[in-house]
């Protein structure tokens, strides 16, 4: 268990920080932050809030990145779930309740984050140290939620400070450019000024290593297609750069490589070696753990089980893993009994044959309810890292090499419990890295940031959708979500609707 509880629940002592989801209401008032920050640990407190906006990105990757790819069927019974219409890639997501909550936490997140960079003085933090880590912290997730927002919604407004009421209202979406530049610049003075590493008690908190790993996926994904529309993708051609950055948290990190795929995942053994960076839960007083092994799973398997779990563990119903990833799976692949439940028996006899994903889920852990799974959940792991290098020398970078790409995704493929291979081509590392992150919300950004979304959701949707709600063809314009309709009504022209929505 661990003793630092990243506290992304603490925050919630922080209400007062809290703003609402409405633009208008977006900044903070400046006499409630002045009375809060008043010494080194009331930004502790402020810099635990910012990273409490971590705690939807579990469920937000099922719902925009599992759910929109070729990992997920989803369509529901009865077709009127808050995710249908994502997996269906209809055009009316404007009013939907996740494209709402992705924008709105994100933005939360980087209101707060603005809030402690705006206040944080030496006057009030004098240890240097503890200045640079607060700093480096609050750079590094503000930068982390306007990648989450750029990769969903493409341009989107640019807060770099606090501002007021007035000021929001003046503010449109920034070209996709300015918002890379405020990342770039964020994820740079982070390396610069977060630690690399953390004693025991303050396990979970990011360090330099991680910095630098996401700001290679930031160099992948801005080198990605461009697809003519204004998303994550800029052409930037920055694959030496984020190979330069990979080599050095493979090479000098303190991370190493995890013989046992499933113990990587373990409740016993959060934070092992594999673990860059992860949203830190807990267990023992409900709103600290997570809802994602329920949200992924189905009442009718929970309501099999006896002891320490307490029922019912989902109120939705599941959401397919589709076959055309089960079948992908090589005979004897040990990833996929760790990732997938692919049947069971409810209490009435049915034998249920479609899968779900259990990655995440422990049968035998004590659960108060089904909020409260104590499980972390990687964002960044040493084989994603990895696997990033294979990509960028694939993709062109200076100073790799094929025999390394193999290597990479041979060490991958023993540890799965399968034979080598040679020559290892993009669409066959894809292939493995589908595999090997499944469930864990990475499949739609692979296939996007290498321009392969269209192929394949295009070759998919025709196999995969039994319930024939699909659109035949992936519009290429679907690549990133519309804007919230909320927020296009907040001032009549401030923006625009992406378009095809």
């Amino acid at each position: 268990m661990k003793k630092y509880s990243v506290v992304i629940y603490s925050f919630l002592a922080l209400s007062l920080l809290a703003c609402e989801d409405k633009l208008d209401q977006f900044p903070l008032s400046d006499a409630s932050a002045a009375n809060f920050y008043r010494n080194a640990a009331d930004f502790e407190q402020a810099v635990n809030g910012v990273y409490g906006q971590l705690r939807p990105v579990p469920e937000r990757y099922y719902d925009l990145s599992e759910t929109r790819s070729d990992n997920v069927y989803g369509s529901s019974t009865t077709g009127v779930r808050p995710w249908d219409p994502v997996n269906d890639f209809v055009n009316t997501l404007e009013n939907n309740e996740l494209i709402a909550e992705a924008w709105n936490n994100n933005f939360n997140g980087i209101m707060r984050a603005n809030t402690v960079l705006d206040r944080l003085d030496p006057g009030l933090v004098p240890e240097e140290a503890i200045r640079n880590r607060f700093e480096g912290e609050t750079r590094f997730l503000r930068a982390f939620y306007y990648f989450d927002l750029v990769r969903w919604f493409g341009r989107v407004p640019l807060y770099d400070r606090v501002v007021t009421p007035t000021e929001a209202l003046e503010i449109p979406r920034s070209s996709v450019q300015e918002v890379y530049d405020l990342i770039l610049s964020d994820l740079n003075r982070a390396i610069e000024l977060l630690p690399p590493t953390y004693n025991a008690a303050n396990k979970g908190r990011v360090t330099s290593w991680a910095a630098k790993a996401l700001l290679a996926r930031v160099h992948l994904t801005r080198s990605g297609h461009t697809y003519g529309i204004d998303g994550p993708g800029v052409a930037a051609n920055e694959y030496s750069q984020a190979l330069t950055l990979l080599n050095d948290v493979i090479d000098n990190g303190p991370f190493s490589w995890v013989n046992s795929y499933a113990s990587i995942f373990s409740y016993n053994n959060e934070n092992n070696p594999d673990i860059v960076f992860d949203v830190q839960f807990q267990s023992g007083q409900i709103g600290i753990g997570t809802t994602l092994p329920g949200y992924m799973g189905t009442p009718a398997y929970f309501n099999t089980l006896s002891g320490n779990i307490a029922l019912p563990q989902s109120s939705v119903e599941m959401r397919e893993v589709s076959k055309n990833l089960i079948n992908s799976y090589e005979a004897n692949d040990a990833r996929l009994a760790v990732t997938v439940q692919r049947s069971f028996t409810d209490p009435n006899g049915f034998v249920e044959t479609r899968g779900f994903y259990r990655k995440f889920l422990d049968e035998t852990a004590t659960i108060l309810d089904r909020f409260d799974w104590p499980i972390n959940f990687p964002l960044i792991r040493l084989t994603d890292v990895m696997m990033m290098k294979a990509e960028a020398i694939l993709q062109g970078a200076s100073g790799g090499s094929q025999q390394e790409v193999d290597n990479i995704v041979n060490m991958v493929r023993t540890r799965a419990g399968l034979t080598p291979l040679a020559n290892v081509t993009l669409d066959v590392l894809l292939d493995e890295r589908r595999r090997e992150f499944a469930g864990e919300g990475l499949r739609w950004h692979d296939l996007v940031r290498t321009g392969k979304v269209k192929e394949v959701m295009d070759a998919w949707l025709p196999t995969e959708d039994e319930l024939n709600r699909m659109q035949e063809s992936m519009n290429i314009n679907f690549v990133i979500y519309p804007i919230p309709f909320t927020q296009l009504t907040v001032k009549e022209g401030l923006y625009q609707q992406n378009p095809g929505y």
